[in-house]
């Protein structure tokens, strides 16, 4: 089996920045970091990144995590009907999110050792940040397989604790809704 979990505002947010580049609003990547410099019209096609993480779904449960929107905003019932199972949390009085990693830490780490099997089970993260370096590299110390999926400027200590990295970045235009 398959487990897929998504930070999608990491996910969301760094790829309107690799975004940013390809359309030259930035030479790199890093200054589209510096700058805080986003591509305000790129949107992730839900149903397309189902598709690229799980294929046709068949024996794969995929999880993705984020901010509980207001009561107009419809975007997880697009995400729900792609095949996500979802996990929204609400964001703190500053509008900040907040419980995102570590529901993904917890949940990562309970479905590998309650439900895992490290000789036939595929987890898979896509998210980019350093923060999941301890549980990465304890599951594939442990004998799990712990695929990274993220934009090319993920942090290079989360890629190389990872069982393999796939890069994103020559799919942006392929996830675009």
């Amino acid at each position: 089996m398959d487990f897929v979990y998504i930070d999608n505002s990491n996910l969301y947010i760094e790829g309107r920045r690799v975004s940013a580049v390809k359309q030259g609003f930035e030479a790199t990547i890093d200054n589209a970091m510096r700058n805080g410099t986003l591509d305000k019209g790129y949107t992730i096609d839900f149903g397309k990144l189902y598709k690229f993480l799980c294929g046709n779904g068949v024996d794969a449960e995929a999880t993705l995590f984020g901010s509980r929107p207001p009561p107009n905003d419809g975007i997880w019932t697009f995400a729900e009907r792609a095949g996500f199972k979802l996990v929204l949390e609400d964001r703190n009085i500053q509008n900040k999110e907040k419980k995102i990693d570590t529901g993904v830490v917890t949940k990562l780490t309970r479905d590998a050792y309650r439900n895992g099997d490290p000789k036939n089970d595929l987890f898979v993260l896509v998210s980019g940040d350093a923060d999941y370096v301890p549980t990465v590299k304890t599951l594939v110390d442990d004998g799990y397989t712990v695929e990274v999926v993220f934009w090319g400027h993920a942090s290079k200590e989360l890629t190389s604790v990872a069982s393999k990295f796939i890069c994103l970045d020559d799919h942006l235009d392929t996830l675009r809704l």
